[in-house]
């Protein structure tokens, strides 16, 4: 190249390396930022499975609408449970962020599936009118006391019916996981929210005559009989699966196991919070071991199947107000709600088939199977319904404990489709100024040429 043509070339070769050098820094900086830091770009993809645990707690607290409990041991003394002035809440609670049961929606909510809720009653004004099971609320037998079970003098049945099969409403509060199934009331308590091992196995009877495909157990007994255990098997008998608190709520679950829990073939759930950690308190492995259980006649042993969340739950109580529950009883009644799903999806499976579906694609711990506090894993609604084949075979079976690798961390994940993306922009801008140097040299070469054909 001549003396003219380096001095044209020199001052573009110049800017451009200083380009190079400016492009190279900035994109040295956005692949800094993308491995030191989250990159959260809109409309980023939802993680499969339970929502991110991050995502769940960011939801409101409940801590300001009034509490519901299994039981109410001041009713002498005070009367029924108030009704809550809350009649509104206008964001979707913890759990239902986490659970995201919409996503199973198309394939079905629960239609033609009646859930049947064992415990306090369920008061009759949640199936007329505006009430979350308006339509879909059928009151069956009271086995204590007056009346019939569209009485709630607790409300605790009214508030897990709620969770199973409550109405989305306007406001996009709190809505069932099953919010079209049918809720068949079994009040099997007295009005305290006490009752017994005959009480109950009447009460399993009830709702396998009546028809109901789910029973949900709101009242465990801590001891079991023989009433009670023939019960179990006359439920699996009619095609009814049980779900069951694998302790009760609100204590410390350190006396072994709980009923009808206790029994093979009921699906025993026990509670999370909205970290995903088991829930203080909550039963682990008892004298039983992780897997074990009580046989038909009883025996101690604490075991869990699955787990579900169960802290902080929001649903409407007697009176349509909202009220918010913590405890194994309330992570049962979304275990229910999800095999209502599956039995309007499939409603040939049988109850062992759908219990079986709901641990394989739970959602899996680090640790070996079956978890003492979290048995098979957490519940993944959306991962149970949408999981193939659609067509009726059984889910595969979980028969033999192995050691589960924890879930993926989705946060390096994005960060390194970050670092690629960066990556790629730095590829090109390179190459765009590769292409201004080229253009640079050849209107720096164009005046020797011309200064040569001249002189010839």
């Amino acid at each position: 190249m001549t003396g003219p043509a380096r001095e044209a070339a020199g001052p573009v070769g110049a800017a451009v390396r200083r380009g190079r050098r400016a492009v190279a820094g900035a994109a040295a900086v956005w692949a800094a930022a993308a491995l030191l830091g989250p990159v959260a770009p809109a409309g980023a993809d939802t993680p499969v499975g339970p929502a991110a645990p991050g995502a769940a707690a960011a939801s409101p607290a409940a801590g300001d609408l009034p509490a519901m409990s299994q039981t109410l041991p001041d009713v002498r003394e005070n009367g029924c449970r108030k009704p809550s002035t809350r009649t509104t809440v206008d964001r979707a609670p913890w759990a239902q962020v986490y659970l995201r049961p919409e996503s199973a929606w198309p394939l079905g909510r629960g239609a033609g599936v009646t859930v049947a809720v064992l415990g306090s009653g369920v008061d009759a004004s949640a199936g007329t009118g505006s009430g979350v099971l308006a339509g879909r609320l059928r009151t069956g037998p009271r086995l204590h006391g007056q009346g019939d079970a569209g009485r709630d003098c607790v409300g605790h049945g009214t508030f897990l019916a709620g969770l199973v099969a409550g109405r989305r409403t306007p406001d996009s509060g709190p809505a069932g996981i099953a919010p079209e199934a049918t809720v068949l009331a079994v009040a099997v308590t007295d009005d305290a929210g006490t009752t017994t091992p005959d009480l109950l196995a009447q009460g399993i009877r009830a709702a396998a005559d009546g028809g109901a495909r789910v029973a949900v157990v709101g009242a465990p007994v801590p001891a079991p009989n023989q009433a009670l255990a023939d019960a179990v098997e006359y439920a699996a008998a009619k095609g009814l699966l049980l779900v069951a608190p694998a302790g009760p709520d609100g204590q410390s679950g350190k006396g072994g196991a709980v009923f009808p829990a206790g029994y093979p073939g009921v699906l025993a759930v026990a509670s999370i919070g909205p970290g995903g950690a088991p829930s203080p308190g909550d039963p682990g492995a008892g004298p039983g071991g992780p897997a074990g259980g009580a046989g038909p006649g009883g025996g101690p042993g604490t075991r869990v199947d699955l787990a579900a969340p169960g802290e902080g739950l929001q649903a409407a109580g007697p009176g349509g107000g909202y009220f918010t529950a913590s405890g194994p009883s309330g992570a049962a009644a979304l275990v229910a709600g999800a095999a209502a799903l599956l039995f309007s999806r499939e409603p040939g499976w049988t109850p062992a088939q759908v219990a079986e579906r709901l641990k394989s694609t739970a959602y899996r711990p680090g640790s070996s199977l079956p978890d003492p506090a979290v048995g098979w894993g957490t519940l993944d609604v959306v991962a149970a319904v949408t999981a193939q084949p659609p067509g009726g075979g059984a889910p595969g079976a979980a028969a033999e404990p192995v050691t589960v690798p924890p879930p993926p961390d989705r946060t390096a994940l994005t960060r390194a489709s970050a670092v690629a993306g960066a990556s790629a922009g730095l590829v090109a801008v390179i190459a765009l100024a590769a292409a201004v140097v080229r253009a640079g040299r050849r209107r720096g070469a164009a005046p020797g040429r011309r200064g040569r054909q001249s002189a010839g």
